[in-house]
């Protein structure tokens, strides 16, 4: 459990951004599902709720998501729902359980960068971008690379295109976190995959992808890109699954997910 000194409720995201960085132990609180299972110290809790971050909504070409909108929101909203073949709504239905995602934010789990992130794999197959207060604008994949900065993440926004996408995934029990995971994409006949969980955080498997563009689809070549993800990405061994093993299981998820999103 983590100790909390103060409150602070800032009625605009500048306000907000000067708090986080007035002290070292001062921190964002977002739905605080991870917080709760540290022992961390917190000087001033800065609570976003009156920043009006919880919206959904597809604007200019884009589809806004605020950083306060939850996981549960993510899964279920319309908006999301009938795009990217439901990509977003397969990621997050198995994360932990309903009530975790009613509390676990959207913005709290892309600017932590988690290696076992569900959300990042899907999000990182799709054109999507991020916005923080400091920082700017700029895609999810060069977020992903930049070293932790403390900054404020306020909005995601995906590019509202219409591609064929599909989710898979790894656990040894369902609401446990993921072994492995994969993402892919195809829209106007490009592929993205995205493989995560490898225990590192998501990335993409550009060689793989690669291929796919550049040769006609077949068993042969889906068999090839699938081989070719497990090998130029890195992976790693930890309690739920040794690299050996993830490599292995990143050639048959891979295969699995482009078969899905082509169906």
């Amino acid at each position: 459990m983590f100790t909390l000194r103060s409150v602070a409720q800032p009625q605009t995201i500048e306000e907000a951004y000067k708090l986080l960085i007035q002290k070292r132990t001062n921190a964002i609180l977002g739905g605080c599902a991870f917080l709760k299972l540290g022992s961390q110290r917190i000087d001033t809790g800065i609570d976003l709720t009156h920043l009006g971050l919880n919206l959904i909504q597809e604007k200019d070409g884009f589809i806004e998501i605020g950083a306060s909108a939850s996981l549960r929101d993510l899964e279920t909203n319309p908006v999301l729902t009938q795009r990217f073949s439901s990509l977003l709504t397969n990621a997050t239905a198995n994360i932990i359980g309903v009530q975790f995602r009613n509390l676990a934010t959207v913005g709290a789990s892309v600017f932590s960068k988690y290696g076992f992130s569900d959300i990042l794999t899907a999000l990182l197959v799709l054109d999507t971008q991020v916005l923080l207060y400091k920082g700017g604008r700029m895609k999810l994949s060069e977020f992903l690379m930049r070293p932790f900065e403390r900054d404020l993440l306020t909005n995601v926004f995906i590019k509202a295109d219409d591609c064929q996408a599909a989710y898979q995934c790894l656990r040894n029990s369902a609401s446990d976190y993921p072994v492995l995971n994969v993402a892919v994409a195809c829209s106007q006949d490009q592929w993205r995959i995205a493989v995560g969980a490898r225990p590192g955080r998501a990335a993409l498997a550009l060689q793989a992808a690669s291929l796919l563009n550049a040769e006609a689809l077949s068993d042969a070549t889906i068999e090839q890109a699938a081989k070719l993800a497990s090998l130029e990405l890195s992976f790693g061994t930890n309690m739920r699954g040794t690299a050996e093993y993830r490599r292995a299981m990143c050639q048959t998820l891979v295969k699995r997910a482009i078969r899905e999103a082509i169906r």
